[in-house]
């Protein structure tokens, strides 16, 4: 079974789950995930796991992801991105005194930890429910806020019409950050509404767009180059070098001991001495308890 992470820059109009499909038919391989969903209008990184690999996707979901965004002030949509429909527009006067500094400012409060409401298009449950067809159903939806860290909202360009301002913004931010309601909440704050027109992610950990191939691409049949499971580790986890007695250990479940002076939080890649992948290990109690285990037809 070939494994490993294969990085895709999602066109417009494909869903993540269409792109998991031509993968599988492209790689002739079943066992296929991705690492968080794009809306079908954006673009950019979608990263997929195959075979073993899918075992580590979590770990790249909750990483920090990049996307380039266009907001437009001026009016607001029921999806708090341009697919919705437009359910208020401010008047042209309103939109002319929306200065620089005040957008700004209003993003620069919306920086660090922060409490967000999620889109209520969005997937999350409401007893047991994706929220979205909730609203599909013509039932009004408000999910409660949840916590979220931005690390940072970078202006890269504003630009005006008589009727609209759009703002076009560089934002790095934690697994569950919604970026439409970036938009949405930017609206509200200047009253004037605001939704999201344009995404691209750039980011999903250390994965980017470089070396990337396209879904249309794969859907033109353009081969893909799988990422090497130990490769892809060596990226997202410290690694430890294991000797053969500490081989033995983990693949019978036991810990084996850290090799350096310190034990910190992070998890470690347990690579052999032949550069293959063995397992995740969690430090815990002073020493290294295999989390995840691969078998021997994934170890490279």
């Amino acid at each position: 079974m070939r494994s490993g992470f294969l990085v895709i820059d999602k066109d417009q109009d494909f869903t993540s789950h269409d792109v998991v499909a031509l993968a599988r038919k492209s790689l002739k391989e079943k066992r296929i995930g991705h690492a968080g969903t794009l809306d079908p209008m954006a673009t950019g990184v979608l990263v997929l796991g195959v075979g073993h690999a899918t075992r580590l996707l979590s770990f790249i979901t909750d990483g920090s992801k990049t996307y380039l965004a266009k907001i437009r002030l001026g009016s607001a949509t029921n999806t708090d991105d341009a697919q919705g429909e437009i359910i208020s527009v401010a008047q042209p006067e309103k939109i002319a005194t929306i200065t620089d500094l005040q957008i700004t400012d209003e993003l620069a409060k919306r920086t660090g930890d922060i409490l967000q409401r999620p889109s209520s298009v969005s997937a999350i449950k409401v007893d047991g429910v994706r929220s979205y067809k909730r609203v599909r159903d013509g039932e009004a939806v408000e999910l409660e806020a949840r916590p979220v860290h931005i690390s940072s909202q970078k202006i890269l360009k504003i630009s005006r019409a008589d009727d609209f301002v759009d703002v076009e913004i560089e934002v790095t931010c934690s697994a569950g950050t919604y970026i439409r309601a970036i938009a949405r909440d930017l609206g509200d704050v200047l009253n004037v509404g605001g939704h999201l027109t344009q995404l691209r992610r750039t980011h999903v950990g250390t994965f980017t767009i470089d070396n990337s191939i396209t879904s249309t691409e794969l859907k033109n049949g353009k081969e893909p180059k799988v990422m090497q499971l130990v490769d892809a580790v060596r990226s997202l986890f410290r690694v430890r070098e294991i000797n053969d007695d500490e081989e033995i250990a983990i693949f019978h479940g036991r810990a084996i001991n850290e090799n350096s002076e310190n034990v910190n939080s992070d998890r470690h890649a347990a690579i052999n001495s032949v550069g293959e992948v063995i397992a995740i290990l969690e430090p815990r109690d002073g020493r290294l308890h295999p989390s995840i285990v691969f078998p021997r037809d994934a170890a490279k």
